[in-house]
């Protein structure tokens, strides 16, 4: 994946969070880049791990939020 790409991707992730945030329930972080990464085990597009994905429906807000913020804290130490 290409430098400009990732930083888009990165941008396209933060904004998704940011309208997630303002969602009731809280809304999914997903940016329709559904593809895990095989040496992280990330989506490349939410930054969730496969069990991340599997429990999202089943969170309550505060553990979305806090899922959120964890999603935020790997877009900004830049883990792809």
């Amino acid at each position: 994946m290409g430098n400009d790409e990732v930083i888009n991707r990165r941008a396209d992730l933060a904004e998704a969070i940011a309208f997630a945030r303002t969602q009731s329930p809280v809304g999914s972080p997903c940016i329709d880049v559904c593809r895990l990464n095989p040496s992280s085990g990330l989506c490349e597009g939410c930054l969730r791990s496969r069990d991340e994905i599997k429990a999202w429906k089943a969170l309550n807000d505060p553990d979305r939020l806090a899922l959120l913020a964890t999603l935020m804290r790997r877009v900004d130490e830049g883990i792809e």
